[in-house]
């Protein structure tokens, strides 16, 4: 049976730990999550494109955009039906860095925690109206070199030893064989999750000036999935607990409690 959820996933900065030698000290993760059903993601890029007045079918790549033509783009996605989760990883922050200098170790991590809340939207707003069985396809933007069959044998484990590692996904809504990649361009939803990736990212890594950009971030308030009106820990996580104590403190960083006071809509 088809399943009634897409997942679109895709990254911003990278994953080494060389932060005198150029790593990022952000890793950044953003899912869309639409409905299998909903052609949104399809109207809201023909939106963007007649905006920011490019061809039809043009490939948008958030990152090599100017600043005023992301505002429109981003404002463009507040008036659709989709719903957007993002894990946000300072690398300096973590105990053990060594352990997740390992192949995939800290992207596949990442992805666990960004399933785990897509699949509590999934439970949240999954009804018996839907078409399809209640899953989601899970569809990454592909990266150069990575294994999906060794990440869907990470899932696979996850599943077999819930309890034990205090896994929090529900299993009723992700499968573990529904995992795809595509170049990023060759999926709308990838193009818009390379958008919201690239905005949270700016939104907390500092560019070489010193500079953070929140206004991105801040456009997407009303696309950002919250639970009882909270923001973060649904929508937006921060990983590790000891970086949001950093946040906090920052005044850079206002937008997290800025956004995360909003009540936006959904379960």
């Amino acid at each position: 049976m088809k399943q009634t959820f897409c997942i679109y996933i895709d990254e911003s900065g990278d994953e080494g730990f060389a932060f005198k030698k150029g790593s990022s000290e952000w890793f950044v993760l953003s899912g869309v999550i639409v409905k299998e059903n909903n052609t949104n993601v399809l109207e809201v890029i023909d939106a963007v494109r007649s905006v920011l007045e490019k061809k039809p079918k043009s490939p948008l790549h958030f990152r090599d955009l100017k600043h005023e033509q992301k505002l429109p783009y981003l404002r463009c996605l507040t008036g659709f039906n989709f719903k957007t989760v993002t894990i946000l990883v300072h690398k300096p922050s973590l105990k053990e860095p060594e352990k997740f200098q390992e192949r995939y170790r800290l992207y596949f991590y990442t992805t666990r925690y960004l399933i785990e809340r897509a699949s509590w939207f999934c439970r949240d707003t999954h009804t018996p109206h839907d078409i399809g069985d209640g899953t989601a396809k899970l569809i990454f933007s592909n990266r150069s070199g990575m294994s999906y069959s060794e990440l869907k044998d990470y899932f696979i484990y996850l599943k077999n030893n819930t309890d034990l590692f205090g896994v929090r996904i529900d299993w009723n809504y992700i499968k573990p064989d529904q995992i795809i990649a595509y170049s990023p361009m060759k999926r709308v939803g990838l193009m818009i999750a390379d958008a919201i990736a690239h905005s949270f990212w700016r939104a907390v890594e500092r560019d070489r000036f010193g500079f953070t950009e929140d206004r991105y971030v801040r456009l997407l308030d009303k696309i950002i999935y919250r639970r009882k009106g909270e923001a973060l820990g649904y929508g937006v996580k921060f990983w590790p607990r000891e970086s949001i104590d950093m946040v906090l403190r920052e005044d850079e960083y206002r937008w997290v409690l800025d956004i995360n006071k909003k009540a936006g809509s959904g379960p």
